[in-house]
């Protein structure tokens, strides 16, 4: 595998797509190192989709610039630019034999007879397909096919691979074994790949680098934990996460305090302007909430329903003027329905953001 991820593997360059006057992608700026993994994630009609298809070519670039090793393909047929793609459908042709549909593409290209052998041979063999090699698509399982649908993208040797919400149409077991088949072809191939979900926990686990996508703009890019530990705003806060980060209405009363409810907190912002009654929203995820006694600091909350999960109950509370919050309760006693309980957590997990969503610091 390519370990050095120093080299550019894919610049976007102020990309924007528009359908007539409705503009859906508004200037994305993102350089994509080589040889990482990056997942653009986002909800239905964030522009994820679009916008890996703008970068395999399926798509059409209003304005900007795509480059992938340094090359300028914005304007390149698909098969020119040196990506291969993998959809959410296998796309598999049903009367061919699982050899043939590996081999088809590099047919329909001209390669050598031998090479070809050579590639499928060594595709089967990385996703071990060898067995069904002479099966049809409808003598596999959904996991067999979708490795089908991956090994005809590696024999094309592409610089970057693109998946398009690849293991969607799969149960929930094969998706996890099937994420874990990606992760690995990622570590013993090495090739740069861009990977779009609405599943975060599929970005959280794949990702050398999450992209989150909000109508048509980036509104945060890192690796799985800068983004889940230091969210740059509440939309990401409230998305990456499970269950999401409890975001509570709150008010400053300065000195790094504020109020949520009747009930005072501490948080590690120094204030970054704020003035004493400015509405803020209080976050804190529900793995820092722990069960503390009456005299320490915390929020007073009824405990309306649990999810008992073995080793991990969770908690859905109620506070006194009615505002959610969840909690991760790992202790050995059982809580119950209707019980009233005070969770804190360590200020340095306390997260704050203005009244227009950004995070303070």
């Amino acid at each position: 595998m390519n370990n050095n991820m120093s080299d550019t593997g894919v610049v976007l360059t102020d990309i924007r797509k528009s359908f007539g006057s409705l503009e859906v992608i508004h200037g994305v700026d993102l350089t994509i190192a080589e040889g990482a993994f990056v997942v653009f994630v986002g909800p239905s009609g964030c522009g994820k989709s679009t916008l890996l298809r703008m970068i395999a070519g399926l798509e059409e670039v209003t304005d900007g610039e795509i480059e992938i090793k340094g090359r300028n393909v914005t304007d390149l047929d698909p098969s020119d630019r040196g990506i291969a793609m993998v959809f959410q459908s296998y796309a598999l042709y049903p009367h061919m034999s699982v050899r043939d549909n590996l081999a088809f593409g590099l047919k329909m290209a001209h390669t050598d007879a031998a090479e070809i052998e050579r590639r499928v041979k060594a595709a089967s063999a990385i996703l071990k397909i060898d067995p069904l090699l002479e099966r049809r698509p409808g003598q596999l399982s959904g996991g067999q096919r979708q490795r089908v649908a991956i090994g005809r993208a590696i024999v094309r040797k592409p610089d970057v691979f693109l998946f398009d919400e690849p293991l969607s149409n799969l149960d929930a077991e094969l998706r996890v074994s099937m994420r874990i088949e990606i992760a690995r072809l990622h570590r013993e191939l090495g090739n740069t790949m861009i990977y779009v979900t609405h599943d975060q926990t599929e970005a959280m686990t794949l990702a050398d680098v999450i992209v989150v996508l909000r109508d048509g703009r980036i509104e945060q890019t890192g690796t799985p934990r800068e983004i889940y530990e230091n969210p740059a705003n509440m939309f990401v806060a409230g998305f990456i996460g499970s269950p999401r980060m409890n975001l509570l209405n709150a008010v400053w009363l300065g000195n790094g305090k504020v109020a949520v409810g009747q009930t005072e907190m501490t948080t590690p912002v120094s204030g970054n302007g704020l003035k004493p009654g400015d509405k803020v929203s209080f976050g804190i995820r529900p793995e820092h909430l722990v069960v503390v006694g009456n005299s320490d600091e915390g929020l007073d909350a009824r405990v309306d329903f649990f999810e008992y999960l073995g080793g991990t109950q969770y908690l859905y509370c109620q506070l006194a003027d009615g505002q959610p919050v969840t909690a991760e309760h790992r202790g050995a006693e059982p809580i119950a329905a209707g019980s009233t309980v005070r969770l804190s957590s360590e200020i340095a997990k306390r997260r704050l953001f203005d009244d227009e969503g950004r995070r303070l610091t």
